[in-house]
């Protein structure tokens, strides 16, 4: 067969494509959300930053409740069908998400594709497999880069198709889905061996199941909680910017978009490329800390923020803390046994989801609470603000830990 031939290299190359696709698909729609949700539901901007929240929050619960499932399934059954079937469900979503007139039709296709977004967390599994302890931190930061590519062209792409229509990018999007799916199935090969494959148990294949289990990995669930924090912190930037742009800045689609690319470029140098000089030189814990250093001033500085052209000028700059997550993802992976990633990958992935179920929910209301018409001030980046000092408490639970307890074999340094 085809797919066992393939080397290493190349698997590698064909997930990371896979996933450069799937994240233009992503960012297609980011820089219209504000102009559907308004038509759907009336209103001013801060209202369609709720339900824009709302629909992240169901969304995200969906990833929350069905990651260790997708992830305990694609132990059992490999990574390539469960990847395969999660991309045909998404390109079918953001086609009813195109046509919907109906803000529960929306929510709906929010239920449907979170359940089916598995590709984060099967393409980490992916990468686990195919990494080695002592590289696998940095080829997750490929994986972040290849996100952070298809953010710079998504997004672009989106704000200009937004000029011809705020619902073109969802078909847009339906179609880089579809191309994704046709791409996976001729190229993508399968790296979960019969061997390695574990039985599937619905026990262990839900979030608390899966984190009796996870528990039983030494220092893993404080980590986990370390995670949570800063992931909810870091969702500021696609929960907000949209909105924070449009107030604060008055831009229209094509400027949010290129906002967004100039952090997607930024992501994909960071960790894609600076990410391997780094991990080396520091160490995953130093790494950890200046990253989440470097997090508190960019939030500080854009709560503050009058200026669009110095938000353009920030925002790339902002993507350096990016270095955080890879240097985690590698420590807690590291941590797993071979047939245990994708159960660790899916937890993971509903910590993330976790996080990002409470984030717009709460960084919604804070906007709306700071630009309601009639209200006592008015600062768009008050968000951001409050996201400093939750990575200000993420930084003070991790350096006050044993290092032993949290870090990994290279995280001491």
């Amino acid at each position: 067969m085809l797919f066992r031939l393939m080397n290493k290299p190349l698997a590698f190359t064909f997930i990371i494509v896979t996933l450069t696709i799937d994240a233009m698909g992503i960012g297609l729609i980011i820089p219209v959300m504000p102009d559907l949700l308004q038509d759907i539901e009336g209103g001013d901007l801060g209202h369609a930053a709720i339900w824009g929240g709302i629909l992240s929050m169901v969304f995200a619960l969906m990833q929350f409740l069905f990651g260790p499932t997708i992830g305990s399934l694609s132990d059992r059954y490999g990574r390539r069908p469960v990847l395969l079937v999660s991309l045909l469900v998404i390109a079918v979503d953001y086609v009813v998400m195109g046509l919907a007139h109906s803000i529960w039709l929306l929510v709906l296709t929010r239920v449907i594709g979170g359940i089916a977004a598995a590709t984060q967390a099967t393409a980490a599994a992916f990468i686990s497999d195919i990494s080695t302890a002592e590289n696998r931190s940095a080829n997750f930061g490929i994986l972040g880069a290849s996100f952070g590519v298809g953010f710079v062209l998504g997004p672009l792409i989106g704000g200009l198709l937004g000029e011809y229509g705020f619902r073109v990018p969802f078909f847009a999007a339906a179609g880089l889905a579809s191309l994704n799916l046709l791409l996976g199935y001729f190229v993508l090969p399968e790296t979960v061996s019969k061997e390695l494959r574990r039985p599937f148990d619905p026990a262990r294949a839900n979030p608390l199941g899966a984190l009796v289990q996870i528990r039983k990995i030494p220092g893993l669930a404080r980590f986990l909680l370390v995670f949570f924090l800063y992931e909810f912190a870091f969702y500021s930037y696609p929960a907000i910017w949209v909105y924070y742009a449009k107030a604060q800045f008055h831009w229209e689609p094509g400027m949010v978009g290129l906002s967004l690319a100039s952090f997607g470029i930024s992501v994909a140098v960071v960790e894609g490329l600076l990410i391997r000089r780094i991990l080396p030189w520091l160490g995953e814990r130093r790494t950890i800390v200046i990253g989440f250093m470097f997090n508190i001033a960019m939030f500080t500085a854009l709560g503050f923020l009058t200026s669009g052209f110095w938000a353009l000028i920030i925002a790339p700059f902002s993507a350096l803390g990016s270095v955080v997550v890879p240097a985690m993802r590698g420590i807690m992976a590291n941590k797993a046994a071979a047939n245990q990633q994708g159960e660790v990958q899916g937890i993971i992935a509903s910590t993330q989801s976790l996080a990002v179920i409470f984030a717009p929910l709460v960084l919604t209301y804070v906007f709306y609470l700071a630009t309601r018409p009639g209200g006592p001030v008015f600062l768009p980046g008050a968000p951001f603000l409050l996201a400093a000092a939750v990575v200000a408490i993420t930084l003070t639970l991790f350096t006050t830990r044993p290092r032993g307890s949290i870090s990994g074999q290279n995280s001491t340094r």
